[in-house]
């Protein structure tokens, strides 16, 4: 049986020959196979281990603190991954030596930048946490949880502000035009929809701060985080944002103790080294289905650990980023562009009703109403003179409240 050790130095392999022992003896094994002196290990099914920062923080992990424990009781089982903490520094074994220059192999140029380009952990994110608008991160689980069944995959932008402190929080997520299937998520975009979008944000004074995608339920079955796939469309959009704070975050369903299905939120940061390659042109772009997608492929050698290779593990590329939630200033009771149902007048005409008893302002502080009647008004004046009330939660003009009345009664 093999379990999988994600530590500060990255994804490491521990075999096992007899699935029934001890946390005890596993230490043993970590120690006899990692050389981490058994002393020294914290370990934890909870990968909030990693983002431990002192002695007294560790102590909050206790769910593998007993060493009688049996690793079957905890239902680790092949493949399983288990986070280790430790102290001290480590001498991992390279490779042999092999003499380069006039000795022996000589050394191209390809050589020489591919050991420039060395893949490690990449232990502090730029951004200290994210933090979701329980609404709208509830509108975009709810839609793939119970009207897409987690089977094919959904994703959008998400929008919201980020502090001098690298806080980022999530305050709305656009779903921009797409076609999902159980392992791709084509992205179609559409520049002028976004142009509007991106206005109405500047108006309520936030940005476009990240992307969020939905693993299908098949992804259950698989041993890794994200596929190369994922890895690919995450740098490419974080790469695209030149935000360093910028969030990849990942909603799937995972089993949980009573064997029923879970919602579970994961946020990343894809590594400074994982953008630089992707900005320089090495990943592989071309994924054939015989390729592994745990690996992605590079195009030339990079140094990981001490060797030289083409293939990465993609947990290299990620960097963990804790996660919050707050009630944000917009609702999110308008219908949502882009799904299978169009958004029509009489939506708007409901919306309004619903809520008539609050203040105008009030009834249209809502992103998906905002996009809606954006795309009937003027871009450079009508829209952020709306964001603008919405913002700070000001009358309505009576012209705008006129104006979309009538559209409602259309």
């Amino acid at each position: 049986m093999m379990i999988r050790i994600r530590s500060r130095d990255g994804l490491e392999r521990v075999s096992i020959d007899n699935p029934n022992i001890t946390i005890s003896q596993f230490k043993t094994l970590i120690q006899n196979q990692l050389q981490i002196p058994i002393h020294n290990q914290t370990l934890s099914t909870n990968q909030n281990l990693l983002l431990a920062k002192s002695p007294p923080d560790l102590l909050q992990f206790t769910d593998m603190s007993n060493p009688n424990t049996l690793l079957s009781s905890l239902n680790i089982s092949h493949g399983s991954i288990i986070f280790l903490a430790y102290e001290g520094h480590r001498t991992i074994a390279g490779p042999a030596v092999h003499p380069a220059g006039s000795f022996g192999r000589k050394m191209t140029m390809d050589d020489l930048i591919a050991k420039q380009m060395r893949v490690g952990r990449q232990e502090n994110p730029h951004c200290d946490s994210v933090s979701f608008d329980r609404d709208c991160a509830n509108a975009f689980q709810h839609y793939v949880n119970e009207t897409l069944a987690f089977a094919v995959k959904r994703g959008g932008f998400m929008y919201g502000t980020v502090s001098e402190e690298g806080k980022v929080e999530v305050n709305f997520i656009y779903e921009l035009p797409q076609q999902g299937t159980e392992e791709i998520l084509m992205l179609l975009r559409d520049s002028d929809e976004e142009k509007i979008v991106d206005a109405i944000a500047a108006g309520l004074g936030m940005r476009r701060v990240g992307f969020i995608f939905n693993q299908t339920i098949m992804h259950d079955k698989k041993d890794y985080t994200l596929s190369n796939r994922e890895v690919l469309q995450a740098a490419e959009l974080h790469a695209e944002s030149e935000l360093k704070e910028w969030v990849t975050a990942v909603v799937k369903l995972e089993v949980n103790e009573d064997g029923g299905a879970d919602v579970h939120f994961e946020a990343f940061q894809m590594s400074d080294m994982c953008i630089r390659l992707f900005k320089e042109g090495w990943f592989e772009t071309e994924i054939g289905e015989d390729v592994d997608p745990k690996l992605s492929i590079m195009k030339k050698d990079v140094v990981v650990g001490s060797k030289d290779v083409k293939e990465v593990d993609n947990d290299f590329f990620l960097v963990v980023i804790k996660i919050l939630d707050h009630l944000g200033p917009l609702s999110t009771t308008f219908p949502i562009e882009n799904r299978i149902t169009q958004v029509t007048m009489r939506a708007l005409r409901s919306h309004l009703d619903r809520a008539k008893n609050l203040p105008f302002v009030k009834r249209i502080s809502d992103f998906h109403l905002l996009l809606f009647l954006a795309k009937f008004l003027d871009l450079n004046s009508d829209v952020p003179a709306l964001a603008e009330c919405v913002l700070t939660q000001t009358a309505v003009p009576e012209g705008y409240q006129l104006l979309i009345e009538s559209m409602a009664n259309t």
